[in-house]
């Protein structure tokens, strides 16, 4: 292709780009959709599943994978789905509370909510930590107290709005957040799909080996593609039925965007090696698409930390909420969440705690998993009991074996 054709399909893809984002940017936010009770509803899983991760998952799947990155993205997603299912067996079968439970279930669900507080805590904090470094970091400051200080600033705002609007009010940072997230996702795959089209781009990297080290980076990256339990612990504003069918519709539409991302992606890496969470990876290998993509890839990231760190904060406190069986209310449990959150990040390292938040959620996939297990043998649905006892084999393995990535 000559330069001068090159240069008419750059602009192309560039105009591709930001139209599409703004007519996505329409849908998603007119006022009939923000106001959605059912939308509102898949928000709350949507913005953690599609947190940070769409943005570091590309390269590293490229890298250990080559042309079939976007299959084990889809892996990756199934196996997301299959502990969705299990949380939403519970949802309708395990009541969380109930006495009428077996004492093994009790046992379980205690162990359950306490894993994913802990998880929860860390979350917050991670992700308005992350937040917050890739905010100061945008005007060229860097050192740690300052980004503490933010965090911490960022995380006593979202507390607050919780504390003193409930869940309706995070619900609204949550699909305004989600809503431009996913209108730039949306131009950026138009763009890909214009500049793969046109450009002639070569052929999509092929992996040089997938051996023991490949299998466990896909175990780890399976924290990427969780978040889909928030739904469990919103049961003070929506139905049981309600937070079943919206939280899988937010994982179908999670495997979509993730899988066409990853398979659109791949033909632009041919880099060296990328190592986890490297946001500027991305934007280097999306740099021939458009120049608008860097500036709208910073925002979606930012768009991405915040309205996670606000879905983890609306679990955490349902969650408090709910095993303190409606003595602590929702909108306090913000406020002891942005407590604990704030305490994480004056008293450790971040970047190294997620690691072990990522395996709490892990064991708390493995553990609910369990739970849809004994309740199916209980009711002797014996394939659906095999089902879920999968469920707990895969997050055993994801604790033993997999490197976890924070996303």
């Amino acid at each position: 292709m000559s330069i001068e054709s090159f240069g008419a399909w750059f602009v192309i893809s560039n105009v591709g780009l930001v139209a599409a984002t703004i007519l996505a940017a329409f849908a998603f936010f007119h006022p009939r959709v923000l106001k959605s009770p059912a939308w509102r509803a898949t928000v709350t899983p949507l913005a953690s599943i599609i947190g940070s991760g769409f943005l570091v998952v590309g390269p590293i799947l490229a890298q250990a994978f080559g042309e079939a990155a976007w299959l084990a993205m889809a892996v990756l997603c199934a196996a997301g789905y299959l502990h969705g299912e299990a949380i939403r067996h519970n949802i309708r079968h395990v009541p969380p509370g109930s006495f009428a439970l077996p004492p093994a279930a009790r046992l379980i669900e205690r162990a359950s909510d306490l894993t994913l507080s802990l998880a929860y805590f860390v979350s917050v904090a991670y992700y308005l930590n992350l937040f917050a470094a890739f905010s100061m970091r945008i005007v060229g400051v860097e050192d740690r107290f300052t980004v503490q200080v933010v965090a911490s600033i960022a995380i006593a705002a979202f507390g607050a709005v919780g504390f003193y609007g409930g869940l309706r009010a995070l619900e609204r940072l949550e699909a305004e957040a989600v809503g431009f997230k996913l209108s730039v996702i949306a131009g950026i795959v138009v763009a890909l799909v214009l500049f793969a089209f046109t450009a002639h781009l070569p052929e999509a990297p092929i992996a040089s080996h997938a051996g023991t080290d490949e299998f466990r980076t896909l175990l780890g990256l399976i924290i990427l593609v969780q978040g889909f339990e928030t739904s469990r612990y919103l049961g003070a504003e929506y139905d049981a039925e309600t937070r079943i069918r919206t939280m899988r519709r937010a994982q179908w539409i999670a495997t979509l965007v993730y899988v066409v991302f990853v398979f659109l992606i791949t033909h632009l890496f041919h880099d060296g090696p990328v190592g986890p969470g490297g946001e500027t990876a991305i934007i280097d290998m999306l740099r021939p698409v458009g120049v608008a993509v860097a500036p709208l890839l910073i925002a979606a990231a930012l768009a991405s930390q915040s309205s996670a760190a606000v879905a983890d904060m609306t679990g955490a406190s349902g969650l408090l909420a709910e095993v303190s069986r409606g003595r602590l209310p929702v909108k306090a449990g913000n406020l002891v969440t942005a407590l604990a959150a704030i305490g994480i990040t004056w008293g450790a390292d971040i970047y190294e705690i997620i690691l072990y938040a990522s395996k709490a959620f892990v064991v708390y996939y493995a553990l609910q998993s369990l739970q849809a297990t004994l309740s199916s043998l209980r009711r002797k649905r014996r394939i659906d009991a095999v089902l879920f006892a999968s469920g707990v084999l895969i997050a055993i393995a994801v604790v033993l074996l997999g490197k976890p990535v924070a996303g």
